[in-house]
């Protein structure tokens, strides 16, 4: 499905993804041994926790419990809150900016071009936020990293980009938390540039819902983190997955998460 704008919806139908619900009435935390199948069906080990606040009630559901504590590179997945730190470091004005691809070949076909902020996050263009990294430099990085308390807050780059294979390592866990703080603009940051950022992670949507996502793969582990958006609520979801195959085992990651999001109708039944 075609990426869709946010600024070209009609405002009764973006309002509740900038505004926090009231309080929930109950809290329920369930662990779903039975998702094991989903994972062994594409020969996967790994972890998802799926929170869904619909219907003024929260439920979490959490696979492989252990694991979901445990922290891992986030890899691409740090282009949320890098993007963040690039906006309120004036690094980036806005998504039209253009970065000027200098001619180096990547791997990625679509990496290999102009971008801008939107684009970057689409395409998850590397060569764009290595470029904010070493504007920002690693003391600002770690500032920023420890006032929003992003996992282990350490930008050291031990081989190379430190979000991929370097110091930086979240959990499952920790991600959801960070998530729900920027749906309900309540990290540090400018509302607008929070609003923007949540604008370009949208990857699907329709009359009554929005998928906002970011997939990631560094080293062995891959990623996709978000949350889709209904008019009676929002589910967050953090799945990780190891990638002994490296490309090959990419495809599992959405499938899975998908797979286990249709299965409490958390994405519509296309």
């Amino acid at each position: 499905m075609k990426l869709i704008k946010l600024m070209l919806w009609p405002l009764s139908l973006f309002i509740f993804t900038t505004i926090e619900s009231v309080a929930n009435e109950s809290i329920t935390v369930a662990e779903k041994s039975e998702w094991k199948s989903t994972f062994d069906k594409f020969k996967a080990d790994g972890t998802i926790i799926i929170k869904d606040e619909r219907g003024g009630a929260s439920a979490t559901y959490i696979y492989n419990k252990a694991r979901s504590t445990v922290r891992f590179t986030p890899a691409s997945t740090f282009k949320i809150p890098h993007t963040l730190f690039a906006l309120d470091a004036n690094l980036v004005k806005d998504e039209f900016q253009t970065f000027k691809w200098n001619g180096e070949k990547y791997s990625i076909p679509s990496h290999n071009q102009d971008q801008n902020l939107r684009s970057a996050m689409r395409y998850s263009a590397l060569w764009v936020y290595r470029g904010f990294a070493k504007e920002l430099g690693e003391t600002k990085a770690r500032d920023y990293l420890e006032k929003i308390n992003y996992g282990n807050q350490d930008p050291t780059v031990k081989v190379n980009d430190y979000w991929v294979r370097g110091g930086l390592e979240i959990s499952a866990q920790e991600q959801i938390n960070f998530l729900e703080k920027l749906y309900k603009n309540q990290l540090p940051f400018k509302v607008e540039h929070q609003l923007l950022t949540k604008d370009i992670m949208i990857v699907e949507a329709g009359r009554e819902w929005i998928l906002r996502a970011k997939t990631g793969l560094g080293g062995q582990v891959g990623w996709w983190v978000g949350w889709a958006e209904w008019p009676t609520g929002t589910v967050f979801f953090a799945l990780n997955i190891d990638t002994p195959n490296g490309m090959a085992d990419v495809y599992k990651r959405e499938a899975i998460g998908r797979e286990l999001l249709l299965s409490i109708d958390a994405l519509p039944h296309i």
